[in-house]
């Protein structure tokens, strides 16, 4: 372990949740903040904009195969 010492400094029965803790925390204000400033991810998370997949669905060519050479 490259920081092993850090345990002679720190218990581990208190630096482990405070890690975990500070990783969730940021974790979820990182969330957070894409779902709030951002306008595709409430349309995605309510099932928004299904008409426009199937549109261009319908509208584009089908794909041929090409010819297998005798």
């Amino acid at each position: 372990m490259i920081y092993g010492k850090i345990w002679t400094v720190v218990n581990p029965a208190v630096g482990i949740p405070v890690f975990l803790g500070a990783v969730a925390v940021a974790s979820f204000s990182v969330h957070l903040a894409i779902a709030s400033n951002t306008t595709w991810v409430k349309a995605f998370l309510n099932g928004g904009n299904k008409g426009a997949a199937v549109a261009m669905a319908a509208a584009a060519p089908p794909i041929e195969a090409p010819l297998a050479k005798k």
